[in-house]
């Protein structure tokens, strides 16, 4: 069984050696994505405006793989912050709307200008 590698059209290539998803058979991975817009620039200054646009582009990572939000079983959350939780899992649960799937959540350090990272996993079909 191959190994499929993802770049959803528009996006730009991760400067780094990784791939935006791979699937192999029913399963996809989605590499961490963070709050880049389509031009690779940085979308947002809030925790909240970031979120949402990191989860739009787990959701066109997913959608390139064959698979949608509905497909994820596990997302994997990366923080700068503890106080930026609450504000977090506001914008996450406004943007998922209910059905969430499990999540593990993080606290780490990225780049200068970003706040949040998200990667997932999903299973198809």
């Amino acid at each position: 069984m191959a190994r499929t590698f993802i770049h959803p059209e528009g996006t730009v290539k991760p400067a780094v050696p990784l791939n935006h998803g791979v699937r192999k058979g029913n399963i996809l991975q989605v590499a961490g994505q963070v709050a880049f817009n389509e031009q690779g620039e940085v979308v947002g200054t809030t925790v909240a405006e970031q979120t949402r646009q990191v989860l739009t582009n787990v959701k066109r990572v997913l959608e390139a793989g064959g698979a949608s939000l509905e497909d994820v079983v596990m997302l994997r959350a990366y923080l700068t912050d503890v106080a930026h939780f609450a504000e977090f899992n506001e914008a996450y649960a406004e943007f998922l709307g209910g059905d969430f799937p499990a999540r593990t959540t993080v606290y780490v350090g990225l780049p200068p200008g970003l706040l949040v990272e998200i990667d997932g996993l999903a299973v198809v079909g």
